[in-house]
């Protein structure tokens, strides 16, 4: 199928995009910042620029998922933060419908993102319960309403209402995970609000279960089978963590710092799952330990990317594997030089020694080469450098014609958790930078002599 999928940059959707490139379906990607995409999204797709209401879209898709929302827990909800949640969601998804009205190719599946901050608190709602009258409660009602106009289009439709998001490098546990690491966890208020969660490739796992699935139909609660207080969560993240948590937060702080914004941690939701069950779905993480082990074992961070070139495999392997074009990757700013290579090309066991130049601060560089496959893969880590510990791995497969270049960094950053608080989003910010430059000289050394 043509898949087009709004928000895929976000937490969800760099779940999301590799599990349906693994069942062979073409994706179309609709984005406020094109730019940005190319190296936030871990797979290679096209990518289409959403200006406000103007949207073209030359390919006929089959199916919309649709992710879009501004981040609702990232600060206080002032009035322009609030119009901002609401807008993201239920403009975005007004015009969107509005524009596969006018459209002549049928769509045969939307899947929509909601949550079960729609529901009145703190009831054990299922999917007929009623709708409470608090802000989110309205931006999740309203966007039901603008998503379920595509069932006037004969479209099967689905609103998953999405319970607290658990996974690794993004959701509630970015923000969570430092504070426990440090042992300073703790319950929030007296820890018995019900908190229903869902693992994000559980998630990402539903929505897949959903476009092949014609019984996935409606508004469907989007969480884990077994739901826990705050307390069972709080005890079961420090211990799996091995750290205390013993600094329980009251609901009068949390009010304080974040007033209205405050409800989705305060609020308790014990949220029923019986659709998602029987409609057959086989969850991964059913049980929060196992979910919280599989994150909390997983330590740095990742960044995977994906580029096609219109050129045949040999050649662009031969091109990486040639350390002379190592500074032709690097932007200028870091003022990078090759000081000493023991082979070239490079092979297993090869030593690239360099210097560059990171914020302005002067740095030596020595990378290993740890695996060479001949035109297929190469992977270097770090010996000495700035990083904890860094891990590239390059590999190149032969595809429509041409070659898909995919780039994966493991990555752990000094300075045990204040080093992740402090300078990862400085950190994380610079890399995307130097993977875009890296993708704008590939695609001109590359597309350019497409036709030599």
């Amino acid at each position: 199928m043509k898949i087009l999928v709004t928000g895929a940059t976000g937490f969800v959707g760099k779940t999301l995009l590799p599990l349906l490139a693994e069942k062979g379906h073409e994706i179309i990607t609709l984005t406020r910042d094109a730019k940005s995409a190319q190296v936030k999204l871990p797979i290679d797709c096209k990518i289409i620029e959403w200006n406000e209401n103007l949207i073209h879209i030359e390919d006929e898709i089959d199916a919309v998922i649709n992710l879009c929302g501004e981040n609702i827990a990232s600060g206080r909800w002032t009035s322009k933060r609030k119009k901002t949640i609401y807008d993201s969601r239920i403009l975005s998804t007004r015009h969107l419908v509005e524009y596969f009205r006018k459209n002549s190719h049928p769509i045969k599946t939307w899947i929509s993102a909601s949550a079960i901050g729609i529901y009145e608190s703190p009831i054990v709602p299922d999917e007929s319960s009623p709708f409470g009258n608090e802000f989110l409660a309205k931006v999740c009602s309203d966007w039901e309403q603008e998503t379920f106009k595509a069932k006037e289009l004969n479209i099967r439709t689905v609103a998953f209402r999405i319970g607290m998001v658990l996974g690794f490098d993004g959701g509630a546990m970015e923000k969570l995970l430092p504070i426990f690491k440090l042992g300073l966890g703790g319950n929030i208020g007296n820890g018995n609000q019900w908190m229903s969660w869902i693992h994000v490739r559980d998630l990402a796992g539903l929505i897949v279960e959903a476009l092949e699935n014609p019984a996935y139909k409606g508004a469907i609660n989007a969480v884990s089978p077994k739901p826990v207080t705050n307390r069972d969560f709080t005890s079961t993240l420090s211990g799996t963590l091995k750290r205390p948590a013993i600094f329980p937060v009251p609901c009068w702080v949390l009010k304080l710092l974040f007033g209205e914004m405050s409800q989705i941690l305060i609020n308790s939701q014990k949220v029923s799952s019986s659709i998602v069950k029987s409609l057959g779905y086989k969850f991964i993480y059913p049980n929060l330990d196992s979910a919280l082990k599989i994150i909390c074992d997983q330590t740095g961070h990742t960044l995977i990317n994906e580029q096609w070139v219109p050129q045949p495999l040999d050649k662009v392997f031969e091109f990486f594997t040639d350390p002379l074009n190592l500074e032709k990757l690097t932007p200028e700013f870091l003022q990078f030089k090759i000081l000493k290579v023991t082979s070239s090309p490079i092979q297993e066991g090869t030593l690239l020694d360099y210097s560059l130049k990171i914020r302005g601060i002067p740095v030596r560089w020595q990378s290993k080469i740890t695996g060479f496959t001949p035109g297929v893969r190469f992977s270097d880590m770090q010996t000495k450098g700035p990083y904890h510990f860094w891990h590239h791995t390059h590999e190149f497969y032969e595809k429509n014609g041409g070659t898909l270049i995919r780039d994966k960094v493991l990555y752990k950053l000094p300075g045990w958790v204040p080093g992740d608080i402090f300078v990862h989003w400085l950190i994380r910010r610079d890399l995307e930078t130097i993977f875009l430059y890296r993708r704008e000289v590939v695609k001109k050394l590359f597309h350019s002599s497409e036709n030599d």
